[in-house]
């Protein structure tokens, strides 16, 4: 149960239809979505009236809705997900830890015998 202070991150809609949270805790918490023209299609938010409120993440990080500066029973961030969001955050930690420790090239191109078996590749690059 979403209570007084608690935040959720709902990520990964991906498509109509598909949803993970009950609509119970939506109306019990402030929304905070990326893009509400595609979350009201693929995330979560689909399953609530096309005009529920919503609050967009950038009016956030900016500032003209600080979210210490909006009253909530509880904050829910509920975001599908954009190819180039999730490519950028990738090379950002690669070039990060790239010489450390913590970095191991893969060579993630399917092998023309198998192109499913993508832990094949994984294991064989060890």
């Amino acid at each position: 149960m979403v209570g007084a202070g608690v935040h959720l991150n709902a990520i990964g809609g991906d498509c109509p239809g598909k949803t993970e949270l009950a609509p119970a805790i939506l109306h019990r918490a402030d929304i905070f979505v990326e893009y509400p023209e595609q979350t009201r299609i693929e995330g979560e938010i689909q399953q609530l009236a096309p005009d529920h409120p919503v609050t967009e993440f950038w009016e956030v990080l900016t500032g003209p809705r600080r979210a210490a500066q909006i009253p909530s029973r509880s904050r829910c961030l509920t975001v599908v997900g954009f190819a180039i969001e999730d490519f950028s955050a990738l090379c950002y930690v690669r070039d990060a830890i790239k010489g450390t420790d913590f970095f191991t090239p893969l060579d993630m191109l399917a092998d023309p015998d198998d192109p499913r078996d993508l832990f094949g590749m994984v294991a064989r690059a060890k």
